[in-house]
This record gives structure tokens, sequence and C-alpha cells, in this order.
């Protein structure tokens, strides 16, 4: 099995493995998986960051293996008003959502509670299956987790609606 304890800071180099995941598996730090090729691997990083599109880890054995978001059910909303489209974000992150954001498209892990809120608001959601790369968040960068609560920050902010 091939284990993996560390993350390549340079995200441009050969690989010789890929680890196809979820975003929600994405954000574990402890996994155990198989390589697009069947073969076995064991993650064991450190807490806090979430795996992302591209990024390379270093195995044991002196391998890389370069992780890849797969393809998952998505909501989408395809949208040229900017006004529409800036509520819509504004309103999922005030939820806390994980959102990936495009000039003229928002993408988000299926609900329909959320996809309610946005026809709503007059925009059309669609169900595709694609890789989700959300944005990293103000409180979330390479070294914190989108996983990681930020309500106790939130607080402090003056901004609690648990």
């Amino acid at each position: 099995m091939l284990e993996c304890h560390a993350w390549l800071e340079d995200e441009s180099g050969p690989h010789d493995h890929v680890l196809e995941l979820t975003y929600e598996l994405r954000t574990r730090s402890r996994l155990r998986a198989k390589t697009v090729a069947g073969d076995e691997v064991g993650l064991f990083l450190p807490r806090g960051r979430v795996l992302a599109q591209g990024d390379r880890l270093q195995c044991l054995d002196g391998s890389v293996l370069m992780i890849a978001a797969a393809p998952e059910k998505l909501s989408r909303v395809v949208c040229d008003d900017t006004l529409k489209l800036a509520r819509a974000a504004y309103h999922m992150g005030n939820r806390h959502v994980a959102l990936e954001v495009h000039v003229t498209e928002l993408r988000y892990q299926c609900d329909h509670v959320l996809d309610a809120m946005l026809v709503g608001f007059g925009l059309e959601v669609e169900q595709i299956t694609a890789p989700f790369n959300p944005e990293k968040g103000a409180y979330h960068n390479h070294s914190y987790s989108v996983a990681t609560p930020a309500a106790p920050l939130l607080r402090l902010a003056g901004h609690a609606h648990d």
C-alpha cells in the first residue's frame, strides 16, 4: 500500500499515481482509497488542509501521488445577470455553503432546499455531474480546511447564526 504523509509544494512536477476523490473525501486527512490504476493508498496527512485538484503528495516509497477532483452530482446556476449571480453567491455564503464560482456560473453540491431558494430568486438550477472545486474561503486558505467550523471566528466578529 502506498502511504502519503506530506504535500509537495511544487504542483507542476511529474507524478506517478492519480487519486480521484470527491470533495467530501478531499476534506479528510486520514483516508484509505484506491488510485485510478487500482493501487491501494493510505493518506496520513496533517489536519487542517483540504486536498485540491492538482495537489501532489509525497509517498513513502518516493513516488508522487496527484489529487484529481472526481465527478460528482452538483447543482449549477448559469446567469449573465451579475447582480442576480452576486445575490445568489451572497446568500449561499451566508449559509457557509462550499461554492465553486465562475464568471457566469455557480456550482454547489446538490441540495433541494438551496435549489428552491435560488429558483425563488429567479434563477434556473440544473443538475450536472462534474468535478467540484469550491473556493477556499476567507477563513480557509491552504493552512485551514473548509471542513473546519468557522463559527468561533464568526462569533468573535459578531456574526452568530449557528
